[in-house]
Protein backbone atom coordinates (compact mmCIF):
# COMPACT_ATOMS: atom_id res chain seq x y z
CA UNK A 1 0.00 0.00 0.00
CA UNK A 2 2.95 2.32 0.64
CA UNK A 3 4.00 1.93 -2.98
CA UNK A 4 0.30 2.51 -3.82
CA UNK A 5 0.27 5.91 -1.94
CA UNK A 6 3.87 7.22 -3.67
CA UNK A 7 2.17 6.59 -7.14
CA UNK A 8 -1.06 8.65 -5.83
CA UNK A 9 1.23 11.34 -4.15
CA UNK A 10 3.78 11.50 -8.19
CA UNK A 11 0.79 11.35 -10.06
CA UNK A 12 0.47 15.22 -11.05
CA UNK A 13 2.73 16.08 -13.56
CA UNK A 14 0.75 18.53 -15.06
CA UNK A 15 -2.36 20.69 -13.78
CA UNK A 16 -5.78 22.08 -15.19
CA UNK A 17 -6.57 25.14 -14.62
CA UNK A 18 -10.82 25.70 -14.43
CA UNK A 19 -10.60 29.28 -15.39
CA UNK A 20 -13.61 31.52 -15.43
CA UNK A 21 -16.32 30.20 -16.92
CA UNK A 22 -17.00 27.05 -19.50
CA UNK A 23 -19.70 28.71 -21.74
CA UNK A 24 -17.75 29.30 -24.93
CA UNK A 25 -19.38 32.38 -25.81
CA UNK A 26 -18.17 33.42 -22.57
CA UNK A 27 -14.97 32.31 -23.30
CA UNK A 28 -14.59 34.32 -26.54
CA UNK A 29 -16.11 37.55 -24.86
CA UNK A 30 -13.30 37.44 -21.58
CA UNK A 31 -10.46 36.40 -24.59
CA UNK A 32 -11.28 39.44 -26.73
CA UNK A 33 -11.75 41.59 -23.56
CA UNK A 34 -8.34 40.24 -21.48
CA UNK A 35 -6.57 40.80 -25.45
CA UNK A 36 -7.31 43.91 -25.41
CA UNK A 37 -6.40 45.06 -22.62
CA UNK A 38 -3.28 42.90 -22.85
CA UNK A 39 -2.01 44.93 -25.81
CA UNK A 40 -3.17 48.31 -24.50
CA UNK A 41 -0.86 47.23 -21.01
CA UNK A 42 2.22 46.47 -22.83
CA UNK A 43 1.67 49.80 -25.59
CA UNK A 44 1.16 52.03 -22.81
CA UNK A 45 4.06 50.96 -20.89
CA UNK A 46 6.17 50.44 -23.79
CA UNK A 47 5.56 53.78 -24.60
CA UNK A 48 6.66 54.64 -20.92
CA UNK A 49 9.81 52.84 -21.02
CA UNK A 50 10.19 54.74 -25.07
CA UNK A 51 9.38 58.47 -23.84
CA UNK A 52 11.58 58.47 -20.74
CA UNK A 53 14.59 57.31 -22.72
CA UNK A 54 14.57 59.57 -25.26
CA UNK A 55 13.92 62.42 -23.35
CA UNK A 56 17.14 63.91 -21.25
CA UNK A 57 14.66 66.05 -20.16
CA UNK A 58 13.09 62.97 -17.96
CA UNK A 59 16.34 61.40 -16.87
CA UNK A 60 15.76 62.25 -13.69
CA UNK A 61 15.70 59.33 -10.98
CA UNK A 62 11.86 59.29 -10.62
CA UNK A 63 11.56 58.86 -13.85
CA UNK A 64 13.98 56.18 -14.36
CA UNK A 65 12.10 54.51 -11.53
CA UNK A 66 9.31 55.08 -13.38
CA UNK A 67 10.74 53.17 -16.22
CA UNK A 68 11.44 50.23 -14.24
CA UNK A 69 7.81 49.88 -12.89
CA UNK A 70 6.91 49.97 -16.40
CA UNK A 71 9.59 46.92 -17.46
CA UNK A 72 7.74 45.30 -14.26
CA UNK A 73 4.54 45.71 -15.38
CA UNK A 74 5.05 44.25 -18.53
CA UNK A 75 6.62 41.08 -16.63
CA UNK A 76 4.00 40.74 -14.48
CA UNK A 77 1.18 40.91 -17.01
CA UNK A 78 3.22 38.84 -19.22
CA UNK A 79 3.43 36.06 -16.57
CA UNK A 80 -0.47 35.55 -16.33
CA UNK A 81 -2.17 36.95 -19.00
CA UNK A 82 -0.69 34.95 -22.09
CA UNK A 83 -1.17 31.31 -20.38
CA UNK A 84 -4.53 32.86 -19.43
CA UNK A 85 -5.33 33.95 -22.91
CA UNK A 86 -4.37 30.19 -24.79
CA UNK A 87 -6.58 28.57 -21.84
CA UNK A 88 -9.43 30.44 -22.58
CA UNK A 89 -9.55 29.12 -26.47
CA UNK A 90 -8.41 25.71 -25.53
CA UNK A 91 -10.38 22.48 -24.75
CA UNK A 92 -7.55 21.11 -22.14
CA UNK A 93 -6.41 23.69 -19.97
CA UNK A 94 -3.50 22.26 -18.64
CA UNK A 95 -0.26 23.95 -17.54
CA UNK A 96 2.98 21.73 -16.27
CA UNK A 97 4.05 20.82 -12.74
CA UNK A 98 7.33 22.89 -13.55
CA UNK A 99 5.24 25.52 -15.45
CA UNK A 100 2.72 26.10 -12.68
CA UNK A 101 6.18 26.68 -10.41
CA UNK A 102 7.71 28.80 -12.87
CA UNK A 103 4.54 31.40 -13.11
CA UNK A 104 4.18 31.06 -9.35
CA UNK A 105 7.65 32.34 -8.82
CA UNK A 106 7.84 35.00 -11.42
CA UNK A 107 4.31 35.97 -9.96
CA UNK A 108 5.45 36.46 -6.66
CA UNK A 109 9.20 37.78 -7.40
CA UNK A 110 7.69 40.47 -9.37
CA UNK A 111 5.32 41.13 -7.12
CA UNK A 112 7.79 41.57 -4.52
CA UNK A 113 9.77 44.10 -6.54
CA UNK A 114 7.01 46.23 -7.34
CA UNK A 115 6.54 46.73 -3.49
CA UNK A 116 10.23 47.47 -3.05
CA UNK A 117 10.22 49.98 -6.48
CA UNK A 118 7.03 51.43 -4.99
CA UNK A 119 8.61 52.10 -1.69
CA UNK A 120 11.99 53.35 -3.02
CA UNK A 121 9.72 55.78 -5.84
CA UNK A 122 8.17 56.98 -2.46
CA UNK A 123 11.55 57.59 -0.94
CA UNK A 124 12.83 59.36 -3.68
CA UNK A 125 9.87 61.99 -3.45
CA UNK A 126 10.66 62.88 0.22
CA UNK A 127 13.89 63.52 -0.86
CA UNK A 128 12.94 65.63 -3.69
CA UNK A 129 10.18 67.37 -1.46
CA UNK A 130 11.47 67.40 2.29
CA UNK A 131 15.46 67.66 1.05
CA UNK A 132 15.67 69.67 -1.87
CA UNK A 133 18.89 70.99 -1.75
CA UNK A 134 20.40 67.89 -0.45
CA UNK A 135 18.76 65.92 -3.63
CA UNK A 136 21.68 65.68 -6.40
CA UNK A 137 23.91 64.73 -3.67
CA UNK A 138 21.75 61.86 -1.98
CA UNK A 139 20.10 60.66 -5.23
CA UNK A 140 22.94 60.37 -7.54
CA UNK A 141 22.95 58.13 -10.86
CA UNK A 142 25.07 55.57 -8.38
CA UNK A 143 22.42 55.69 -5.39
CA UNK A 144 19.40 55.22 -8.14
CA UNK A 145 21.30 52.07 -9.47
CA UNK A 146 22.04 50.75 -6.54
CA UNK A 147 18.56 51.24 -5.16
CA UNK A 148 16.62 49.99 -8.56
CA UNK A 149 19.44 46.96 -8.88
CA UNK A 150 18.56 45.79 -5.14
CA UNK A 151 14.45 45.84 -5.68
CA UNK A 152 14.66 43.60 -8.30
CA UNK A 153 17.55 41.36 -6.65
CA UNK A 154 15.66 41.29 -3.24
CA UNK A 155 12.71 40.42 -5.13
CA UNK A 156 13.98 37.78 -6.79
CA UNK A 157 14.79 36.48 -3.74
CA UNK A 158 11.56 37.07 -1.74
CA UNK A 159 9.74 34.47 -4.28
CA UNK A 160 12.32 32.04 -3.38
CA UNK A 161 10.86 30.70 -0.37
CA UNK A 162 7.37 30.27 -1.02
CA UNK A 163 7.77 28.69 -4.49
CA UNK A 164 10.35 26.00 -2.75
CA UNK A 165 7.79 25.18 -0.37
CA UNK A 166 4.81 24.91 -2.57
CA UNK A 167 6.71 22.44 -5.00
CA UNK A 168 8.09 20.48 -2.31
CA UNK A 169 3.98 19.79 -0.85
CA UNK A 170 2.68 16.48 -2.13
CA UNK A 171 -0.13 16.47 -5.12
CA UNK A 172 -2.10 13.29 -5.28
CA UNK A 173 -4.12 12.28 -8.45
CA UNK A 174 -6.77 15.52 -8.09
CA UNK A 175 -5.38 18.65 -10.22
CA UNK A 176 -7.62 20.94 -10.91
CA UNK A 177 -6.92 24.01 -10.02
CA UNK A 178 -9.91 26.48 -9.22
CA UNK A 179 -8.46 29.45 -10.89
CA UNK A 180 -7.06 31.01 -13.70
CA UNK A 181 -3.16 30.94 -13.03
CA UNK A 182 -0.88 28.96 -10.17
CA UNK A 183 -1.48 31.22 -7.43
CA UNK A 184 -1.03 30.04 -4.15
CA UNK A 185 -4.31 29.88 -2.12
CA UNK A 186 -5.71 27.42 -4.88
CA UNK A 187 -2.07 25.31 -4.98
CA UNK A 188 -2.13 25.29 -1.29
CA UNK A 189 -5.75 23.82 -1.34
CA UNK A 190 -5.09 21.54 -4.10
CA UNK A 191 -2.44 19.71 -1.78
CA UNK A 192 -3.13 16.84 0.15
CA UNK A 193 0.05 17.31 2.68
CA UNK A 194 -0.27 19.07 5.89
CA UNK A 195 -0.10 22.88 4.83
CA UNK A 196 -0.05 24.45 7.75
CA UNK A 197 4.05 25.38 7.81
CA UNK A 198 3.83 26.25 4.52
CA UNK A 199 0.83 28.61 4.71
CA UNK A 200 2.59 30.18 8.29
CA UNK A 201 5.85 31.17 6.38
CA UNK A 202 4.14 32.35 3.07
CA UNK A 203 1.54 34.63 5.76
CA UNK A 204 4.67 36.03 7.64
CA UNK A 205 6.79 36.56 4.65
CA UNK A 206 4.04 38.59 2.79
CA UNK A 207 3.10 40.50 5.63
CA UNK A 208 6.83 41.38 6.35
CA UNK A 209 7.08 42.25 2.70
CA UNK A 210 3.93 44.63 2.65
CA UNK A 211 4.19 46.13 5.56
CA UNK A 212 7.68 46.59 5.49
CA UNK A 213 7.27 48.75 2.25
CA UNK A 214 4.11 50.07 3.34
CA UNK A 215 5.58 51.37 6.58
CA UNK A 216 8.43 53.40 4.57
CA UNK A 217 5.74 54.62 1.86
CA UNK A 218 3.41 55.93 4.63
CA UNK A 219 6.26 57.73 6.71
CA UNK A 220 7.55 59.30 3.21
CA UNK A 221 4.22 60.29 2.52
CA UNK A 222 3.79 61.78 6.32
CA UNK A 223 6.62 63.75 6.12
CA UNK A 224 6.01 64.91 2.61
CA UNK A 225 2.79 66.31 3.78
CA UNK A 226 4.14 67.93 6.59
CA UNK A 227 6.87 69.58 4.10
CA UNK A 228 3.57 70.66 1.86
CA UNK A 229 1.76 72.07 4.31
CA UNK A 230 4.84 74.49 5.31
CA UNK A 231 4.42 76.04 1.70
CA UNK A 232 2.78 79.81 2.25
CA UNK A 233 1.36 79.87 -1.47
CA UNK A 234 -2.16 77.75 -2.29
CA UNK A 235 -0.18 77.08 -5.78
CA UNK A 236 2.47 76.10 -4.04
CA UNK A 237 1.89 73.31 -2.49
CA UNK A 238 -0.26 71.96 -5.35
CA UNK A 239 2.63 71.91 -7.52
CA UNK A 240 4.71 70.11 -5.17
CA UNK A 241 1.95 67.43 -4.15
CA UNK A 242 1.47 67.05 -7.74
CA UNK A 243 4.63 65.77 -8.30
CA UNK A 244 3.58 62.77 -5.73
CA UNK A 245 -0.23 62.68 -6.57
CA UNK A 246 0.71 59.73 -9.64
CA UNK A 247 2.68 57.20 -7.27
CA UNK A 248 0.35 57.89 -4.41
CA UNK A 249 -2.70 56.95 -6.80
CA UNK A 250 -0.65 53.88 -8.16
CA UNK A 251 0.53 52.96 -4.47
CA UNK A 252 -3.27 53.21 -3.24
CA UNK A 253 -4.88 50.46 -6.15
CA UNK A 254 -1.64 48.25 -6.01
CA UNK A 255 -1.31 48.14 -2.08
CA UNK A 256 -5.82 48.16 -1.81
CA UNK A 257 -5.64 44.44 -3.86
CA UNK A 258 -2.62 43.09 -2.72
CA UNK A 259 -3.77 43.22 1.00
CA UNK A 260 -6.86 42.52 0.55
CA UNK A 261 -5.78 39.15 -1.41
CA UNK A 262 -3.13 38.37 0.79
CA UNK A 263 -2.83 39.81 4.66
CA UNK A 264 -6.45 37.95 4.84
CA UNK A 265 -7.09 34.01 4.96
CA UNK A 266 -8.09 33.38 1.43
CA UNK A 267 -9.02 30.46 2.64
CA UNK A 268 -12.73 30.95 3.15
CA UNK A 269 -13.31 33.47 0.61
CA UNK A 270 -15.35 32.13 -2.55
CA UNK A 271 -12.96 31.47 -5.68
CA UNK A 272 -15.20 33.26 -7.70
CA UNK A 273 -14.63 36.69 -5.89
CA UNK A 274 -10.55 35.60 -5.84
CA UNK A 275 -10.31 35.37 -9.41
CA UNK A 276 -12.28 39.11 -9.47
CA UNK A 277 -9.55 40.51 -6.94
CA UNK A 278 -6.61 38.61 -9.05
CA UNK A 279 -8.18 40.03 -12.13
CA UNK A 280 -8.01 43.38 -10.83
CA UNK A 281 -3.98 43.05 -10.18
CA UNK A 282 -3.01 40.89 -12.86
CA UNK A 283 -4.78 42.48 -16.14
CA UNK A 284 -5.96 45.89 -15.04
CA UNK A 285 -3.16 47.32 -12.43
CA UNK A 286 -0.55 46.95 -14.99
CA UNK A 287 -2.71 49.31 -17.41
CA UNK A 288 -3.48 51.93 -14.89
CA UNK A 289 -0.11 52.51 -14.62
CA UNK A 290 0.75 54.31 -17.71
CA UNK A 291 -2.71 55.90 -17.57
CA UNK A 292 -1.90 57.55 -14.31
CA UNK A 293 1.30 58.71 -15.32
CA UNK A 294 0.38 59.85 -18.77
CA UNK A 295 -2.77 61.85 -17.37
CA UNK A 296 -1.63 63.32 -14.74
CA UNK A 297 2.06 64.11 -15.34
CA UNK A 298 2.56 67.42 -17.21
CA UNK A 299 6.50 67.09 -17.97
CA UNK A 300 5.80 63.24 -19.71
CA UNK A 301 3.01 64.71 -21.52
CA UNK A 302 4.55 67.47 -23.43
CA UNK A 303 7.84 65.00 -23.91
CA UNK A 304 5.48 62.87 -25.30
CA UNK A 305 3.79 65.76 -27.85
CA UNK A 306 7.65 66.60 -28.56
CA UNK A 307 8.18 63.36 -29.58
CA UNK A 308 5.43 62.85 -31.76
CA UNK A 309 5.74 65.72 -33.20
CA UNK A 310 9.55 65.04 -34.31
CA UNK A 311 8.85 61.97 -36.11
Amino acid sequence: SSFQEMTNVTAVLEFRLLGFSSNPHCQILLFTVFLAIYILTILGNMIIISVVTLEPRLHSPMYKFLKNLSFLEVCYTTTIVPKMLANLLAKRKTISFAGCMAQLYYFISLGATECYLLSVMAYDRFLAVCEPLHYGVAMTAESYTRLAVGSWVTGGFTGFLPCLLVSRLHFCSYNLIDHFFCDISPLLKLSCSDTTVTEAVIFILSLLVLSSCFLLILASYLLIILSILKIPSASGKRITFSTCSSHLMVVAIYYGTMISMYVRPTYNLSSELNKAVSVLYTVVTPLLNPVIYSLRNKAFKKALEKIVVRH
